[in-house]
């Protein structure tokens, strides 16, 4: 099975996934679909607006920190050129899972001659970043909502798997399995621990001295400060675009910035698990706003599928934009062949 195929596999799955968790979740309130549909109907647009433009100051900042990660390699890339890959690129993953780095990649080497593999290299780093940034989003997350989150721990983690525990202490005959099925895999690991070994110096060791040279190239970038601020401002972004739709919605209202802080980070895993975030996106920050804030169902089902329909409309409309408006823009190059 080569790659293409395992990418179309895994985006059908996925895509599945998405659709299925939307539909249980328009399911699970069809019989308030009036009510949803007055409330977007009713809903202060303006704020929309400004949380649309918001995402879009997110994408520019993108592109335009870019620079700092390839002026130290020895290239660059025009403002206009950068801006219209990074939509292209988020355009493209709403079709296959990671194709929005390539297809990003691919436009800078034909239209500003970055060599493809140096281009990939600065996005991985971006990658590395963004994750280490999000690390500290929810360190952040756990001093303003300890409390919230540990009540979502207490309920979701610790007492099902107190009760699984407790279910089997109460029949030996299961407590004996899950004990011997833990020194099997415990000799199993003791058995192939010197192909790990092996594994993790060879390819998936590779892999991994990548991502840390990823990340050390950092430190080449002639305007650190300036790099730091515009990746912390990237995500204030982030935030921020979110942070505006409460406005949008009187259920919502009322929420502030360490609620935002909580959908941020809970809503980020949502768009990893599923192309864009479809179906899974609006299902965790929905589940989040009932459950834990207690927000009124019409707006918890309403807002997030207006912060994410919103964002899915910009990165589709300015993604289309950019692929008509790249050639003309760059007419001394040929086409990129599709």
């Amino acid at each position: 099975m080569n790659k293409r195929t395992k990418s179309i596999i895994q985006f059908t799955v996925l895509l599945g996934v998405g659709i299925l968790l939307a539909w249980l979740s328009i399911k699970s309130v069809w019989g308030e679909r009036d009510k949803i549909a007055d409330s977007f109907a009713t809903a202060n647009y303006f704020w929309v607006g400004v949380s649309i433009a918001i995402a879009f100051l997110s994408h520019y900042l993108r592109a335009f920190r870019w620079n700092y990660l390839l002026k130290p390699l020895g290239y660059s890339v025009k403002p206009a050129n950068a801006l219209g890959a990074v939509l292209v690129g988020y355009f493209a993953n709403y079709g296959l899972p990671r194709m929005g780095e390539l297809t990003r990649c691919t436009l800078v080497a034909k239209y500003d001659d970055v060599p493809f593999e140096v281009a990939l290299g600065t996005v991985i780093t971006e990658r590395i970043v963004d994750m280490l940034l999000l690390v500290a989003i929810f360190v952040l997350t756990l001093f303003a909502q300890f409390s919230q989150l540990k009540t979502l721990a207490v309920e979701y983690i610790v007492d099902p798997l107190m009760g699984k525990l407790s279910g089997i202490s109460a029949q030996p005959v299961k407590f004996i399995i899950l004990i011997s099925l833990a020194i099997i895999a415990f000799i199993g690991f003791m058995l192939i621990r010197k192909r790990l070994a092996k594994a993790l110096t060879g390819k998936f060791g590779n892999i991994i001295k990548g991502f840390g040279n990823g990340l050390s190239s950092v430190k080449d970038i002639d305007k650190k400060f300036q790099f730091i601020a515009l990746s912390i401002a990237i995500w204030a972004s982030y935030f921020y675009s979110l942070y505006a739709c409460f406005f949008a919605f009187a259920g919502t209202s009322d929420l502030g910035h360490s609620e935002c802080l909580v959908l941020l980070l809970f809503g980020t895993f949502g768009v990893v698990f599923s192309p864009g975030g479809l179906g899974a996106y609006p299902a965790i920050i929905t589940a989040l706003l009932t459950a834990t804030y207690h927000v009124e169902i019409i707006s918890a089902v309403a807002f997030p599928w207006m912060a994410w329909t919103s964002q899915f409309i910009l990165v589709v409309v300015l993604g289309i934009i950019s692929l008509i408006l790249l050639p003309i823009i760059n007419k001394n190059k040929s086409d990129v062949v599709s």
